[in-house]
């Protein structure tokens, strides 16, 4: 009982902070894509794909770039402002390191993604790390308070600027560079908040017993994060590299619409997960029970909207972007089985191991991912070009990741068999669903995008929810609707 109780209270903070996350994330991902649209209809591919090599820099970049002091901070056991200013200082230094080193070697990376005239793009957009560099500590004090609704605010603010700046310079014809001044506009007027609201005491301070501490947990965090955002934009320099800009643009409309699910569901996830894991592993009776509660709960929310695009990826990309994007729908399908192998390692699997503080465990299964990952989207690119790449990309997901992801959760003491009954319900209404819209699909085929998507993407979904929404639910949420 002591276990369930504790799940309990972790999970009443934990969920109040979900759903400002979640609320966070669909308001900024509903203007994410009506900015989109007009970009999509304002910019060329090419520029799509000047801004997806810097991107992947910047991915990369963010993931180590204070060698995982936020999250080694989220870890702690202790009060954070004891060791806020070791923390800090610690995180400034190495961050304008390497942001330093970054700046110098943005040429040689715009070169391996086969676009050097993204050099400059990848230097200005690179250049958030540094305004996080003044917020990461206070946005894990937020974070570790379960203080979610402040630090969603923060983000909501900033994006509003980055609409308002990005469309602006695209109107005015700045092509890639809209992107990311308006990524960077948006950093600046959320870090200012973040630095306020995260409040801490204004300390330069230096400890080097806590140093030490903070580097033991954050190095091997950073390390494995670090591999994680290779694993998710090496892609962009492959494509880029073998197929060029514009190809690359092509791929990264459907990657963008791939990531609308981790962008809101699992961005959401991290905010609450890494302090929520951090907490019930203190009990690993607690720790096997939300993960058995968790898992299936995840797999519910993301079957669905991967079903439509894997299914009906043609008639979606043409419905939002119109038929000159048609290229990108087959790349859609592919990263749609990939979003879901994201959403459980990158976002579930890699959180519960830094909440044990298994930070090694996670470079060691990102590091399995990456080495066979990189070969086989040469191979992809090179034999089937776009499409290529997105079959290599989701078939190692799922051939290898997904494997490697149970073998080390269960090797650090999560049990992972309580999970599998619960998984039934999802996979049945996924097989019976996704047949239902194969078949609406081909008869709807030669109609509107917007009819396929609502006969046969309506009927879909409703069979998934019929089958895996228990009857006693369903029949409430009637009732209360009534």
């Amino acid at each position: 009982m002591a276990e369930t109780e504790r799940v309990e209270e972790v999970g009443a903070r934990a969920g109040r902070g979900l759903r400002w996350t979640v609320l966070g994330s669909l308001v900024t991902r509903a203007g994410s894509f009506a900015m989109g649209l007009v970009l999509a209809r304002l910019l060329a591919a090419g520029d799509f794909g000047v801004y997806a090599v810097a991107l992947a820099a910047t991915q990369i970049v963010m993931h180590v770039k204070d060698i995982g002091i936020q999250a080694a901070v989220i870890h702690w056991r202790g009060r954070v402002e004891d060791i806020a200013p070791t923390a800090s200082v610690l995180n400034f230094a190495v961050t304008t390191l390497a942001y330093g080193a970054f700046w110098l070697f943005a040429p040689v990376f715009a070169g391996l993604a086969g676009n050097e005239e993204a050099t400059g793009v990848v230097r200005l957009l690179t250049a958030v790390v540094l305004i996080e560099a003044f917020t990461a500590v206070r946005s894990a004090a937020l974070l570790v308070r379960f203080q979610q609704d402040r630090l969603t605010l923060a983000i909501m603010a900033g994006f509003v600027a980055n609409a308002a700046v990005a469309v602006s310079l695209a109107f005015a014809g700045a092509g890639a560079y809209a992107f990311a001044w308006g990524q960077v506009t948006a950093s600046l007027v959320t870090g200012v908040l973040i630095f306020f609201w995260g409040w801490l005491p204004i300390r330069v301070g230096w400890d080097r017993e806590t140093a030490g501490k903070l580097l033991r947990i954050g190095i091997p965090s950073a390390v494995g994060f670090g591999l994680e955002a290779l694993l998710m934009n090496a892609d962009y320099v492959i494509v880029g590299n073998v197929l060029g800009a514009e190809q690359l643009g092509y791929y990264l409309l459907a990657f963008n619409v791939s990531s609308w699910v981790p962008g809101i569901i699992g961005t959401a996830l991290r905010y609450v997960s890494l302090p929520s894991f951090s907490r019930l592993s203190e009990d690993p009776a607690a720790l096997s029970e939300g993960v058995r509660r968790s898992v299936p709960v995840m797999v519910a929310f993301v079957l669905p909207p991967a079903l439509v695009m894997a299914f009906l990826a043609h008639p979606l990309i043409t419905f939002l972007y119109g038929e000159r994007w048609d290229f990108s729908a087959g790349v859609l399908r592919w990263l749609a089985v990939l979003m879901v192998v994201r959403m459980l390692i990158s976002y579930l699997a890699v959180d519960i191991l830094t909440g044990l503080g298994a930070t090694r465990t996670t470079v060691w299964l990102n590091l399995g991912w990456a080495v066979v990952l990189l070969p086989a989207l040469l191979a992809g690119a090179h034999l089937g070009g776009i499409r290529g790449a997105a079959v290599s990309h989701a078939l190692v997901a799922v051939l290898v990741a997904v494997p490697m992801a149970v073998l080390v959760l269960h090797r650090v003491g999560v049990r992972l068999a309580p999970v599998l009954p619960g998984l039934v319900r999802p996979a049945l209404g996924a097989v019976v669903s996704g047949t239902v819209m194969a078949v609406l699909e081909g008869v709807t085929r030669g109609e509107h995008a917007l009819v396929q998507l609502g006969v046969a993407g309506g009927a879909g979904l409703l069979v998934f929810v019929l089958i895996v929404v228990p009857g006693a639910a369903l029949r409430k949420l009637v009732t209360r609707s009534a």
